[in-house]
């Protein structure tokens, strides 16, 4: 089996790769285990070296055809597409967002069309795709109303691998993803950073600031949820999803309020009193256009597991951080 993820240098994209290494097999097309003998992370840096020798590495453009040519060879089984550019960046540079979150999905959608192999492909969406006048509960079937241009690139990525997996050309998945928290590192263009910020600063020692208010609410699942979820999607067999290919990934839904209550609890207060309030209107009002309550009884139903509470998630970064200052 030859797996290729894009966004492979990304935090996420190495979490997966690491754990498709670990369990050392992946249920393919027939049903069966079958032995992962190499992943190709594709990004647009190199990732980074690994003395494992079922992993390889390709630097590039993901909006080139000819470069995702490349790098999706004929023995490709199954392509986890998780580049993506986030959705501040791509409400900021309307061009970027296009040509990466859209233009790159449809070429990367016609080279594996090209192989003749309907490979089974693994998309990274957003519950950014809904928007507007909601219900008070978000199903999978509920119509796509995006209000953001990261939002409106993600549905419309849905669309084609809905009509391309329809056609034969690919075998699609689409996990909508809830905001993944706690992200290492810096933070990044996202609306949605300010969830991992208000507990890796504040961990670290250092000051955050939250630009919403304390009773807006995110959807949120945990970097380690995510990958079992991602996992959970390639194996399932296809009749399983019936009419639809996209799934609303099981989360929790929690205020800003509510997370650095959580992070009292579990950190302490002063490790608390690093959060600061500071409201952005524009991010505020971003947030505010994703839905916050969501009906996973679909996603549960398929095998997909999510967390269950916002302090789990805290614990979960604690114990995988390299030592957080507190």
């Amino acid at each position: 089996m030859h797996i290729v993820i894009t966004g492979g240098a990304g935090f996420l994209g190495r979490r997966l790769a690491d754990r498709l290494l670990s369990r050392g097999t992946l249920r393919g097309v027939d049903g069966s285990e079958t032995i992962v003998r190499r992943i190709t992370l594709v990004d647009i840096v190199p990732p980074p070296s690994s003395p494992d020798p079922r992993l390889a590495a390709a630097a590039g453009d993901i909006s080139d055809p000819a470069f995702l040519a490349s790098v999706i060879a004929p023995d490709t089984t199954s392509v986890f597409h998780l580049a993506a550019v986030v959705s501040g960046m791509a409400e900021a540079d309307f061009d970027l967002g296009m040509r990466i979150n859209l233009d790159a999905t449809r070429s990367l959608l016609d080279v594996c069309r090209a192989r003749g192999t309907a490979p089974r492909v693994v998309f990274t969406s957003s519950v950014a795709v809904y928007g507007g006048d909601m219900p008070a509960k978000v199903l999978d079937s509920t119509a796509l109303n995006p209000q953001t241009s990261y939002g409106t690139q993600k549905a419309a990525a849905e669309l084609l691998i809905g009509d391309y997996t329809r056609r034969g050309f690919v075998d699609g998945r689409i996990m909508r993803l809830p905001t993944i928290t706690v992200r290492p590192g810096r933070p990044n263009a996202a609306a949605s950073s300010f969830a991992s910020g208000v507990v890796r600063e504040p961990l670290n020692g250092q000051e955050a600031v939250c630009p919403v208010d304390p009773d807006a609410r995110l959807w949120v699942l945990s970097p380690s949820a995510v990958v079992e979820c991602l996992i959970t999607g390639h194996e399932l067999a296809p009749a399983r999803f019936g009419a639809s290919r996209a799934v609303n990934l099981p989360g929790l839904s929690v205020s800003a309020g509510e997370m650095v209550a959580a992070l009292e609890r579990v950190a302490g207060a002063d490790v608390a009193r690093r959060v600061r309030w500071q409201r952005d209107a524009r991010i505020a009002r971003m947030v505010a256009s994703w839905p916050a309550e969501w009906d996973t009884s679909r996603a549960e139903s398929l095998g997909f597991a999510g967390v269950e509470s916002f302090d789990q998630i805290i614990r979960d970064y604690l114990r995988e951080a390299p030592n957080p200052a507190r």
